[in-house]
């Protein structure tokens, strides 16, 4: 649950946001022509898109262009309030603060680009410690005030270890990426995501994705998942010394009974009676 948000607005755009959410959550958002960057302050998160899914520790942001994604926040305990930091990175507004240094590179064709993960970094978290006090003195803030703080996080992203190039880093973020049907659902076989998730990340409405599923792979999304989930669980159970809980989440279900469920119902038997046959 989103508890609040506030936000800072650049020509009528919203440049710089801060949300306080409690866990856990699972929060879908698009991006079009646009890049972000996300800063989680003091949860663990996983990042899924059409292309990619991303492990993100507390502390850790993540750099991407536009897209469709679902972001899931986790805690040990549960309702934990956490803070979302996101700025929102539009061509236009980079070319217009850069009006005279990247000249013609801000959007160019790139193929198979990828986002960033920036790991936790001092640089980076002072950064976002700037950020509380403008949202706690927010009069202070103005157009030419956001400016700055755009190109101080470039130029912190520069010389962090895991950008090589501010030339690349923009390049990469705005380029056309053409998604595959079947590594959209490879990706995703084992994320906790359901049939209206996984459609909306092959830009597709709910029946176009069932449809095309069934196309792809001769069979309803609903069967073929359940059978890749169990068929990874079984070996889980048989080679590994993880709990029911934890074979349960590595398989894509958050809820440990509904596992033990879904594997009886297909399978016969519970996980730990299956389990019990091979020690």
């Amino acid at each position: 649950m989103i508890k609040k948000t506030h936000a800072f607005t650049y020509k009528n755009k919203v440049l710089i946001e801060r949300a306080i959410v409690k866990t856990p959550l699972k929060h879908e958002r698009i991006f079009q022509n646009q890049g972000c960057f996300m800063y989680i302050k003091n949860s663990d998160a996983t990042f899924h898109s059409s292309q990619e899914k991303l492990k993100i520790q507390s502390k850790e942001a993540i750099l991407f262009q536009c897209d469709s994604f679902f972001i899931e926040l986790l805690s040990e305990s549960k309702e934990e309030e956490v803070e979302v930091i996101a700025i929102h990175l539009y061509p236009d507004i980079l070319k217009e603060i850069y009006a005279n240094e990247l000249p013609n590179t801000i959007i160019e064709d790139s193929l198979n680009a990828k986002s960033k993960k920036i790991v936790d970094s001092q640089m980076i978290s002072k950064f976002i410690e700037s950020l509380d006090f403008y949202f706690e003195n927010s009069t202070l803030v103005n157009d030419d005030l956001l400016e700055l703080k755009i190109k101080e996080l470039v130029l912190l992203l520069i010389q962090s270890n895991n950008i090589e190039s501010v030339l690349e880093l923009i390049k990469n973020l705005y380029t056309s990426r053409l998604t595959n049907f079947k590594d959209i659902i490879t990706l995703h076989t084992y994320s906790n995501l359901g049939m209206e998730d996984l459609a909306q990340l092959c830009q597709m409405s709910l029946s176009t994705f069932k449809r095309e599923f069934k196309k792809e792979f001769e069979t309803t999304p609903l069967k073929y998942i359940t059978q890749k989930r169990l068929k990874k669980a079984k070996n889980l159970l048989k080679n590994s010394e993880m709990t029911i809980s934890e074979i349960a989440f590595e398989t894509g279900y958050n809820d440990p009974q509904y596992f033990t469920r879904t594997f009886k119902k297909n399978s016969g038997t519970t996980p730990t009676l299956f389990r019990s046959q091979f020690k």
